[in-house]
């Protein structure tokens, strides 16, 4: 096992939380020097995880409910790992329901992975598309980027 690599393995739709997931990516690769993969468990459902320190899941969160290739992935053993999770919802980008969220989406849903024990976990904004056109965008790359920060600290000590 290498000495930092780093899986964010992600899932996406309106292509908000892989722009997470790239944020969260090149902080810990350019700041703290940590290696970092990052996977769309879309095309790649299963990967070795092996070679991993640290695990990263990223999902975002269509009609009230995270992907369902995210919560597969949660059923995995992470033993060993240092893991952290997120999700890209647009309740989560509105001050008024982003504890909501957190609570529906992070903590009630890691609540059925007890194999998964996160260091850190965060609920940002999501983009809601219809039909191609945005109708709806509370993401904040801010936000992303502060819990990068604060996660790369975790993850080097």
């Amino acid at each position: 096992m290498s000495n930092g690599k780093t899986l964010i393995a992600y899932v996406t739709k309106g292509g908000v939380t892989e722009e997470a997931a790239r944020e969260v990516a090149d902080i810990l690769h350019n700041k703290y020097g940590l290696e970092v993969d990052l996977i769309n468990l879309k095309k790649n459902a299963s990967p070795n995880l092996a070679q991993y320190v640290n695990i990263i899941v990223g999902s975002g969160v269509r009609i009230g409910k995270v992907y369902t290739e995210a919560l597969r992935f949660l059923e995995k053993d992470f033993k060993d790992k240092r893991t952290a999770f997120f999700i890209s919802s647009g309740e989560a980008g509105d001050a008024k329901t982003h504890d909501a969220a957190v609570t529906k989406y992070v903590t009630n849903v890691l609540a059925n992975y007890p194999n998964f024990k996160p260091t850190a976990a965060e609920a940002f904004g999501g983009r809601i598309k219809i039909l191609g056109k945005i109708v709806s965008d509370s993401s904040d790359m801010a936000k992303v980027r502060a819990w990068a920060e604060e996660l790369g600290k975790k993850f080097t000590q």
